[in-house]
This record gives C-alpha cells, sequence and structure tokens, in this order.
C-alpha cells in the first residue's frame, strides 16, 4: 500500500543486485517513490504524517511537476562543465 495515498497498486523500480536488500517502489497513482529500507515515516502507510498524505482530488488539483533541466555538463545534452 502506498504510505502517501493508501493505493493497492504499486510498481516495483528496481531490486537491489544484492538479494533481500532493499527494493524502489511506486505507486501507480500519486507516483511516491520509497525504497524499503526508509524509516516507517516513510514507507508505513500508519507512520506517514498526516499533513503529507494524499487524496484523489488532492492528486487530481496538484500542479503539473516541472522537469528537472539537463546537468551541466552532460554529454547526453552537447553541454560544457565550467
Amino acid at each position: 500500500m502506498c504510505p502517501r495515498c493508501a493505493w493497492q497498486e504499486l510498481h516495483r523500480l528496481a531490486t537491489s543486485p544484492v538479494p533481500d536488500t532493499w527494493e524502489v517502489w511506486q505507486c501507480t497513482r500519486c507516483l511516491y517513490t520509497w525504497r524499503t529500507t526508509e524509516p516507517a515515516r516513510r514507507s508505513s502507510r500508519e507512520a506517514y504524517p498526516e499533513r503529507f498524505r494524499m487524496t484523489q482530488s488532492d492528486i487530481d488539483a496538484a500542479p503539473e511537476v516541472p522537469t528537472v533541466p539537463p546537468l551541466a555538463g552532460d554529454a547526453r545534452t552537447g553541454t560544457e562543465s565550467r
């Protein structure tokens, strides 16, 4: 269950190369992402802070998240570092 919005559908994004060490999960509704080694306040619905919890109406009303610009010096963008 998603700690932030209580949605049941999650997607595993990554697994540690060391067996049974950690996994990274993402909620398919609110896109919250966490590693299984995070403290309970980040990975458990019961411990997640009330003021940061989201409902479907919160998600619907949220502004669009801006894209992160590429890093300076990133070979993929052709920019140079300073």
